[in-house]
This record gives C-alpha cells, structure tokens and sequence, in this order.
C-alpha cells in the first residue's frame, strides 16, 4: 500500500469541511494513518512550497496558508498518490468535475480547500516535513 499527504487548507477548516473531506477519502477505501489539526509557520509554510519560490504569487500563498488552521493527513491506499488526486479533482475549481473536493466546496484558485501530493516522491517529502 501506498502513502500520499493531504492537507485541508485554512478555508477548508474555517468553512467545517474537515469530516466530509475525510469521510469521502474513507468511502474510497483510504486509511487515515496519521492527522494532526496545526498551524503552519511562515517557515514551514515555506519549505512546504520551495518549488514555488520564484512564482509572483509565492508570498500570498504562504500568507493564506499561514492564515488559520490546516488540517494535515497521511492517507494509504492503493496507488495512494494518483487515486487521491482524483478525489481532490483539478487545482483550479473551475476546471474541476462535480463529484470532487475542488468541484463541490473550492471557490477559486487562491483558495481551492485542500492540498494533496502530486507525486510519491513529493508525498514522502510532505510527510516528513509535517510528521517528523
């Protein structure tokens, strides 16, 4: 079985989504082997997004993400990474299907409710930085 990292995000959490968030994983045979409710440091925010570093929208994405309460995951499940991927549905919500995370809750890009590996290499980094 495979591990990935999942985050509901500070507008996640502030609009009471965490249980159906979870709940929707769960109903797709996901097994939540570790979660924590926490609040990011602009240094962990920042080590979380390295790879966005030089984007004009970095600052502002540590600010929202730094801005309340996230709820962090670790899930396993077969082919983990890509099958839970499905479930959150596409970064952007207006490209999202109804049925997923983004496509049912997410308002915008900027705050787009939740945050989940894109690769197994990535979701191994992701854990350590949050789970350590």
């Amino acid at each position: 079985m495979e591990k990935t990292f999942v985050m509901v995000k500070p507008d996640g959490v502030s609009r009471g989504l965490i249980g159906r968030i979870v709940a929707r994983f769960e109903e797709k045979g996901f097994a939540i082997v570790d979660a924590k409710l926490t609040q990011l440091d602009r240094q962990l925010a920042e080590s979380h997004y390295e790879h966005l570093h030089s984007k004009p929208f970095f600052g502002e994405l540590v600010d929202f993400i730094t801005s309340g309460p996230v709820f962090a995951m670790v899930l396993e499940g077969k082919d983990a990474v890509q099958n839970a991927r499905s479930i959150i549905g596409a970064t952007n919500p207006t490209d999202a299907i109804a049925g997923t995370i983004r496509g049912d809750y997410a308002t915008d890009v900027a705050s787009n409710i939740i945050h989940g590996s894109d690769s197994y290499e990535n979701a191994e980094r992701e854990i350590g930085l949050y789970f350590h």
